[in-house]
């Protein structure tokens, strides 16, 4: 009879992460035991094994590529709000030793406390452990690449260059604690992207598509692509025929799914513990007041199978969640790891995650969305007199502190007399996310997750993540244009 997925993770970071020079889950408690000899609140270890590849076309040739394998161990011990972390890049007996004794900086006065039983603990797994790297041949990726060009040359023309890119990942992860668990998880990781630039009269612009999630290669079937190239060419024709922007106070429309990286950005970041417990959120000390209009509810959701953000377990071992940070209108709470929902008395939502082994832990969003509302989106369109519609976005700017935001749309149109009439560019949206909030007049009942392309910063590190959101009218919206 086959083992459960869950219980193979932790074999298979056993057999690539300790083995090899002789550990065990005894020697590691051995570890933590001395740790917590130095009068240390809490312990662990996080062990780390990543393969990644990327490869890049361009002009129907590969000119990039890069295979890269690492791995290493991160140690970790906390006392009150005190971390004290050491990492290394050797996974032995004697560099877990050194580095868990360069912990004693942050000992606190109190009784001797010892690591205690081990038990292990898996989560259920939202995606099969697969290699992504394994699953194609070197010549089938450059074959998906050229399809993924074919694809975007033939929609259109007036398609004067090609630019893809697939990158994946294989990442075995393990988690000691003091307090006993031991958990492990298995992490596929793909992302395809596409870039065109189309040229008429003289005229260039650009547009970009992709997906991913955490499967293998296979997922990118010949239509997947022809979708991908089809939207990145259909955006750079849009912005060949696009009127500069007009600027001032409007009605702005969002489109569903990727716009949600303005709710991401704007609103998620100041969701996150560490910015609240601090007091430097716009949302701190407000749990239980009225933020957001009526209507708007907003989670973050670690465990929909094959997302980008999602995770089996986040980087301390704790089960992800869908935690409910807004409901209708109301906030509800913060999104947490075990740090900072201990100093602030909240539950523990599993969202603590880290860039690699090499970073310590910190509260970071997984997939972040709007739900639906009860509005179709053609009757949110029809009710706007004047006013843009931002279907997709490119880059932006958020101070967490202020929730001051500037966000450029990528995709934009006018809407006059309840119609979206012509393109425009050059739009930016410059707001602040809590008074944005306050803004949504109107839900659409589409809500869209993105295609699988997101990655977060924070503190120099970045993640994979996921947002989305339903169409939104927003009233009063101040727009960044060119006329």
């Amino acid at each position: 009879m086959n083992k459960p997925i869950e219980n193979q993770h932790l074999e298979t970071a056993q057999d690539l992460l300790l083995r090899p020079t002789g550990l065990d889950t005894s020697a590691l408690q051995g570890v933590l035991s001395q740790m917590m000899s130095h009068q240390v609140d809490y312990a662990d270890l996080y062990f780390q094994y990543s393969r990644s590849e990327s490869w890049g076309l361009e002009e129907g040739q590969v000119k990039s590529g890069n295979f890269s394998i690492d791995q290493g161990v991160g140690v970790r011990a906390v006392s009150g709000e005190k971390t004290a972390f050491a990492y290394s890049d050797e996974i032995n007996l004697p560099a877990l030793q050194e580095a868990a004794n360069a912990t004693k900086a942050i000992a606190a006065m109190g009784s001797e406390q010892t690591g205690k039983g081990i038990i292990t603990h898996q989560s259920p797994s939202l995606y099969l452990p697969q290699d992504p790297i394994a699953s194609l041949s070197a010549d089938a990726k450059v074959k998906l690449l050229e399809r993924l060009e074919q694809f975007a040359k033939q929609a259109d023309p007036r398609v004067s260059q090609v630019m893809a890119s697939i990158a994946g990942e294989y990442e075995v992860v393990m988690v000691a604690r003091s307090d006993g668990l031991v958990a492990a998880d298995v992490r596929p990781l793909v992302r395809i992207s596409v870039q065109v630039i189309a040229e008429h009269n003289g005229r260039r612009e650009q547009g970009s598509s992709g997906g991913g999630g955490r499967f293998d290669y296979s997922y990118f079937t010949d239509a997947i692509l022809q979708e991908y190239a089809q939207k990145a060419v259909h955006q750079a024709l849009v912005n060949l025929d696009a009127r500069p922007a007009p600027a001032g106070s409007m009605t702005v429309v969002l489109g569903a799914g990727w716009p949600g990286i303005l709710l991401h950005e704007a609103i998620g970041h100041g969701l996150e513990g560490d910015f609240n417990r601090k007091g430097s959120s716009a949302f701190a000390n407000m749990i239980g007041k009225q933020v957001a209009a009526k209507g708007i509810t907003i989670v973050d959701d670690g465990t929909i199978a094959d997302r980008r953000g999602s995770l089996s377990m986040d980087d301390e071992g704790n089960q992800t969640n869908r935690t409910v940070l807004i409901e209708d209108g109301i906030l509800r709470g913060y999104i947490q790891d075990s740090l900072n929902a201990r100093l602030m008395g909240m539950p523990l939502t599993g969202n603590a995650r880290r860039e690699s082994y090499a970073h310590i832990p910190m509260p970071r969003m997984t997939n972040t969305y709007m739900m639906n509302g009860d509005k179709d989106p053609q009757e949110i369109i029809k009710s706007v007199k004047k006013g843009l519609y931002a279907a997709n976005f490119g880059g932006g700017q958020v101070d967490i502190t202020s929730g001051k935001f500037v966000f450029s749309a990528a995709e934009a149109y006018m809407i006059e007399d309840g119609q979206i009439t012509y393109p425009v560019k050059g739009a930016t949206l410059i707001g602040n996310g809590p008074d944005v909030l306050t803004r949504v007049s109107m839900i659409g009942n589409d809500m869209a997750l993105d295609s699988g392309v997101g990655t977060c910063g924070k503190e120099g590190q970045s993640v994979p993540v996921g947002v989305g959101q339903p169409t939104l009218k927003i009233d009063g919206l101040t727009v960044g244009g060119t006329v």
